[in-house]
């Protein structure tokens, strides 16, 4: 299966371990293979030929402060409340939460989902 590679990737794997193989200089290796000398340069630095990871390394909130994501975290693991009602409850204290920056908060936290209850849903029975 071949490789996935973004909008503006010049260079494969095999590219990549020839460029952090090769003895030549960047300059004429840049030539060779058709692309700018800091290219050549930034592959010779990595250890692997993996494409590093873009956008944000710790996902946060750009609308909730730190220590609002705490106290919606809190609440929620604390009332086990539905999203709706979470969000009802807490938009007079936190009046810039919306409900998809509450589901965000809450899957970053890892409580978008309700546990499953005993008793919650009726048993199918097979007939």
């Amino acid at each position: 299966m071949g490789q996935i590679l973004h909008g503006s990737a010049k260079t494969t794997h095999a590219v990549r371990a020839l460029i952090q193989r090769s003895k030549a200089s960047n300059a004429a290796l840049s030539r060779e293979l058709g692309i700018n000398v800091k290219t050549v340069a930034k592959w010779r630095k990595r250890d692997s030929v993996q494409d590093a990871a873009m956008g944000p390394k710790e996902a946060h909130s750009t609308v909730l402060s730190i220590e609002e994501e705490a106290v919606i975290v809190a609440f929620r693991r604390h009332t086990l409340l539905p999203l709706d009602d979470c969000l009802y409850a807490l938009q007079p204290s936190i009046p810039r939460l919306t409900r998809s920056s509450l589901h965000r908060c809450l899957q970053r936290h890892g409580i978008s989902r309700l546990p499953e209850v005993e008793g919650d849903k009726p048993k199918i029975v097979a007939g």
